[in-house]
This record gives C-alpha cells, sequence and structure tokens, in this order.
C-alpha cells in the first residue's frame, strides 16, 4: 500500500467532521468535483467507503470511525510544527489566537484580556468559541481546532492544566419577586419557586444542581437556556430565580434591578475554573505567553466584580 499523500490529511480531517461532500468542499474552500477527487483517493487508500449513506444523511464506516482521534491528533501536530518559532514578540506579532470557553467565562475573561492585548500585543486578535455549541469537550483532538480552553474542573477535561480563578454559586432574583418578602430564607423555600437553569450537555450537571440534588431537592424548573449568560436577563422582571456564578451576579447587577442571595455556610456551590492545553503546547513561547495572559486576566477578576454588600442570606 502506498503512503498517504499528506495533502490529504486536511480533506479528511474535515470530511470526517463534517460527514458531507458539498459542505467539505465549502469548507475547504474547493470545487465539489476536487473535493470528491480527494475523496475517492482517500478510499482506495484505506480500502474503506469512509462514508455510508444512511437516509437523507451520511455516516461514518466504524474505521471511519476509529479514524477520527488518529486524523485530529496527526493534524495538531502538524499545526504546532508549522507555526512553532524559536522566539515570540507579541509587540510585533499578528498571531490569531483561539480560545474555547463558556459563556460566563468569556464573558469575564474578555475586558482584562483585551486591556492586556492593547498594552502588550496590539497586532493579536483572541477568538472565543463556546465550548457548548461547537461539540469542544476538553478531549485530545479538540486541540487541532483550539490554542487553549477555560473551563471548570471535575468534568474530566484532559491535557495540561492550571487553576486561574475561583468562584462559587448565589441566587438572583428581581428586586420586586414577592420571594423577598419572606423573613428568613431557607434551600426549600427556594426550591419551591420557579426557576430558570442553564444548559451544558445531557448528563452534565452543574455544582448549583448537585447542590439541590445532595439534599435531595428538585427545582421547580420554569425555565431552561443555554449557559449562564442569559440567566439575569431572564429573571429581571419576572417571579424567576436562577443560580449563577457570584461574578456573573455582580457583573449583572450594573445593569439590572436584581437581588442577590447568598448561602449560608455549609451550604456552598463552589466553581474553579482552569485553562486547558495540549501537552505539546507546553514549551511553545506563543502558547505560554497566551497562558499568562489569561492569567493575569484572571488574577484580576474579584477585583473588578467585587460582591454584592448587601446580599441577602439563604439558610439550610
Amino acid at each position: 500500500m502506498k503512503n498517504l499523500d499528506l495533502n490529504l490529511l486536511p480533506h479528511l480531517q474535515v470530511i470526517l467532521e463534517l460527514r458531507n461532500i458539498t459542505r467539505a468542499a465549502e469548507r475547504l474552500q474547493l470545487s465539489q468535483p476536487a473535493t470528491s477527487a480527494a475523496m475517492s483517493r482517500l478510499r482506495r487508500h484505506f480500502d474503506d467507503e469512509l462514508l455510508v449513506r444512511n437516509g437523507r444523511t451520511y455516516e461514518l464506516t466504524p474505521f471511519a470511525q476509529s479514524l477520527v482521534p488518529l486524523v485530529d491528533e496527526a493534524m495538531l501536530h502538524i499545526q504546532r510544527a508549522t507555526r512553532v518559532r524559536s522566539g515570540f514578540d507579541p509587540a510585533t506579532s499578528e498571531r490569531e489566537f483561539v480560545i474555547a470557553a463558556s459563556d460566563y467565562a468569556a464573558a469575564l475573561i474578555v475586558g482584562p484580556l483585551r486591556g492586556i492585548l492593547r498594552e502588550e500585543a496590539p497586532g493579536v486578535s483572541v477568538d472565543f468559541v463556546p465550548t457548548a455549541k461547537t461539540g469542544i469537550q476538553g478531549q485530545m483532538a479538540d486541540y487541532s481546532k483550539i490554542d487553549l480552553l477555560v473551563g471548570p474542573t471535575g468534568y474530566q477535561m484532559q491535557g495540561a492544566s492550571k487553576q486561574v480563578f475561583r468562584d462559587s454559586f448565589v441566587a438572583i432574583a428581581d428586586a420586586g419577586n414577592p420571594l423577598l418578602q419572606q423573613p428568613r430564607l431557607t434551600l426549600a423555600d427556594l426550591a419551591s419557586v420557579p426557576h430558570a437553569v442553564g444548559y451544558f450537555g445531557e448528563g452534565i450537571s452543574t455544582p448549583a444542581d448537585k447542590l439541590f440534588e445532595s439534599r435531595g431537592m428538585q427545582r421547580r424548573v420554569a425555565a431552561v437556556v443555554a449557559g449562564f449568560l442569559s440567566l439575569p436577563l431572564l429573571v429581571e422582571g419576572t417571579d424567576l430565580v436562577a443560580l449563577v456564578p457570584r461574578m456573573l451576579a455582580a457583573r449583572a447587577q450594573r445593569g439590572a434591578d436584581i437581588v442577590v442571595l447568598e448561602f449560608s455556610e455549609g451550604a456552598e456551590a463552589s466553581l474553579v475554573e482552569a485553562m486547558y492545553w495540549h501537552p505539546s503546547q507546553a514549551e511553545d513561547p506563543a502558547s505560554v505567553w497566551l497562558r499568562s495572559v489569561v492569567q493575569r486576566s484572571c488574577a484580576r477578576l474579584h477585583e473588578l466584580f467585587p460582591a454584592t454588600s448587601h446580599p441577602v442570606t439563604i439558610g439550610t
């Protein structure tokens, strides 16, 4: 069997990801005949169909499914090898970095990060892509698409990592919510009112979810949205409550008439965020600099988003 033409690797990666020749041609900015020809060569090389029709769509063959992590890993090393330089000068670089992060983490980090870029690297750009919508889950193959991932600990994210900040959950409610008229609030009181909750994927429980689950309580879920960022907008002007990270609540309070409800000692739900990267990036000067920028940005978060000075406390 002849060796595979390495020029076909990008085609193979995109075809395996999109499972559609037409869409792959658009992504690769090639004609459909050219992409179909590449697909024919790949089929001959592997002696496998790779894609098979199932109704109106195509599915990967079992062999093609086994290729996905191998191809992603190979492309990652090729990309790293072609981008690595003996040195990296942020002041003159025009590098484009990609960071995967939740809406919550991106909303907090973007401000201080942009401030550092203006001072140190005016030609550098950093694009944030959402982990939920892109399907990035912190697996090794994901690093072929991104330079860095910022996400919570405790979810089996792969790669090298370093903690960057800690937050804790609070409940938020509109200032006119009748719940606030009660002289003393308990966790059971909070569970009994309608909630807006953030969704992060099938089977993924947040620390807020686990807080109620650990006490055998079930929230009254009245609205579900992707992520945390839009929850303050759903709460304002309604009878809904939501559990969100404290710094996001502090950010939301600047433009919304909402009240923060703190949990008493023993009922806290903590959230620890870390940055993750592929081990092959450990000594790459550009990657080292990017991680330092993210770490310095996160070091300012508690200063930028201080806790409210007049919280309502929820007892157990």
